[in-house]
This record gives structure tokens, C-alpha cells and sequence, in this order.
């Protein structure tokens, strides 16, 4: 299969802060290895970036609760590796071009709840976002470097 000929899956991803500056990351119910990851998911038709992130960042954490600080510029990408071309997102896509958000948490941590309708996480944890490339899965390691040098920059 010639996954250079599928499209890129549309999506956003959301970088949430605590007070201390710690990331919110989650570990996936399908990859339940060491591996960690911040809320992301795809852009239904018609919806905006603004709003698939707040309803992603809901179906998968419960969380509501946020000040959104920060819509990034530009769009970050990833591919599939080769195993998993063809399986994840029904064979239609090769990876996805994410739109990213920063934002803060400003509730109470009873309200992140992962037993949602459809959940995707089995734990989470806040994280030192210097963290966050050595716990994603590999493919997605080197657009977590890029989102990294903006949440220094941002919260320095």
C-alpha cells in the first residue's frame, strides 16, 4: 500500500497547563506501554479547531475547566509508521496535520475523569513538559520537540 497517496487526517491537539506549568498527559487504552500523550483527536466536518478541541479534550479527560491561552500558529504533522497504515482511522489517512492549542486548567482535579463514553486514556498524570518527548510513542516524538520550544517559550 502507497500510504504517500492518502491524505493527511485534519485534527487538533491541546497543550493544558496547571498552575505549576505541568502538562496534562494521558496513557492510551490502546497503547498501554510507558507511553503518554497530551488530548488530540480529528475535526468533525464543519466544526472549527476551537471547537474539536474543547470537545475532544471533553470526550476523552471530562475536563471543561480551562482558559484557553494560546491558539498556535501553523500546523504540526506527523506520519503513521508503516505498521499502522491501513489499520488506525479505517486505512483513510497516513497521518495527521494538527492544529494546537495552550491552555490553562482552572478547575478542581475531580473533575478530570477518564471513564467517559468512548475512553481513550487508562491514567493521567501532570508532567514537567521538558517530559514530554521522552514519553510519546516515537512517531510522534519529533512534533512534541517543535510543541516543546513553544511551551518554553511561552511559559518562561
Amino acid at each position: 500500500m502507497n500510504s504517500k497517496k492518502l491524505p493527511m487526517r485534519n485534527g487538533v491537539g491541546v497543550i493544558i497547563l496547571n498552575n505549576e506549568n505541568k502538562v496534562f498527559v494521558g496513557k492510551r487504552k490502546d497503547n498501554p506501554v510507558n507511553k503518554w500523550q497530551m488530548p488530540q483527536g480529528g475535526v468533525e466536518k464543519g466544526e472549527s479547531y476551537l471547537s474539536a478541541m474543547k470537545r475532544e479534550l471533553y470526550e476523552e479527560t471530562s475536563i471543561k475547566s480551562i482558559d484557553i491561552l494560546r491558539e498556535i500558529d501553523g500546523f504540526f504533522e506527523y506520519e503513521l509508521p508503516k505498521n499502522l497504515v491501513g489499520i488506525i482511522w479505517k486505512g483513510k489517512f497516513r497521518g495527521q496535520k494538527q492544529k494546537w492549542f495552550i491552555a490553562k486548567f482552572i478547575g478542581d482535579e475531580k473533575e478530570i475523569n477518564l471513564q467517559t463514553r468512548n475512553p481513550e486514556f487508562i491514567e493521567w498524570k501532570w508532567i514537567i513538559p521538558d517530559d514530554l518527548p521522552k514519553t510519546i510513542v516515537d512517531f510522534k516524538k519529533k512534533m512534541y520537540v517543535e510543541l516543546l520550544e513553544i511551551i518554553n517559550d511561552f511559559i518562561d
